[in-house]
């Protein structure tokens, strides 16, 4: 005999959100119908449906089943399967095994707090290109958990100006959330120079060339084959070429020829001084 209970097969649940799912007999022959769930006593009506409701969802692996009593035959049993989920706290991303002389490393996607783990889709960019997708092989763990993700990957040289991250998102089906979070990473990217490779700065200014990048990249400063600290405020000294190295996700190297103005207003003030001079020497001739 085919059971006739019938409950919602799957429920995507966001841990902590409120919960409530019906199960109704839908043909004579039947004189009850209930739900089981774990550490509760069983829910039962004699009624063609029951309602089975929880105001904060605190359970991870919880199965609820509902069941129906029939007049020849016993009981049968139809299990709701929920799916508590929990998007992930944060997303991140590093680059492992990279070896400057060779043009391949791993990507390494660290998912965490995430829950289902076997619900996460993971995707690998660089720039705006996806380079791959991912999920867990096999995971049975019902609660928060913190996974990586790993892509090894072969790139040229044109591929060290760009940016790598990733994003991890939870795919829960059709009866789950259409539109859930997409979490994405930090980007990564090479050493860059804030400055154009001319740089004319007046006197007295503050020097405004930064490397960034991320990683952090270490940066050395060469000015005639020796190590200088970057001046923070320019004087006629400072003018020459620099060489800056800098050794961040890829090492890179820059020049840049630093040209110092005259501070404005120097000629005019000496200028106006003079005039002042000369001004005075006459009034008091004539006095």
């Amino acid at each position: 005999m085919g059971c006739r209970a019938h409950a919602v097969s799957a429920l995507p649940l966001r841990f902590g959100d409120p919960v409530k799912a019906n199960c109704s007999i839908q043909r004579m022959g039947y004189f009850g119908i209930g739900w089981e769930v774990p550490l509760n006593p069983p829910n039962f009506t004699w009624q063609g449906f029951v309602v089975w409701s929880v105001e904060k969802m605190t359970d991870w692996t919880i199965k609820p089943v509902c069941f129906a009593l029939s007049e020849q035959g016993g009981p049968c049993y139809s299990n709701l399967t929920l799916i508590v989920y929990k998007p992930p706290d944060r997303v991140s991303i590093t680059f492992l095994n990279h070896s400057e002389s060779l043009f391949e490393g791993t990507l390494q996607c660290h998912v965490t707090e995430v829950a289902p783990a076997e619900n996460v889709l993971v995707t690998f960019y660089r720039g705006e290109k996806m380079l791959a997708q991912m999920h867990l092989n096999t995971s049975s763990e019902k609660k928060p958990v913190t996974q990586s993700f790993t892509l090894n990957i072969v790139f040229s040289k044109e591929d060290t100006e760009a940016q790598y991250w990733c994003e991890a998102k939870l795919e829960l089906g059709p009866e789950g959330p259409q539109h859930l979070p997409v979490m994405a990473s930090q980007r990564l990217f090479a050493p860059q120079l804030s400055c154009p490779v001319e740089l004319k700065v007046t006197e007295g200014k503050r020097f405004p060339c930064e490397v960034t990048g991320n990683p952090q990249p270490s940066v050395t400063w060469f000015k005639n084959g020796q190590i200088v600290a970057p001046p923070s405020h320019l004087n006629k000294k400072d003018a020459g070429n620099y060489t800056i190295q800098a050794k961040g996700l890829f090492p890179k190297n820059f020049t840049v020829e630093v040209k110092i103005l005259p501070a404005t207003g120097t000629a005019n003030s000496c200028c106006g001084h003079f005039l002042l001079l000369v001004l005075l020497t006459q009034m008091i001739t004539h006095v």
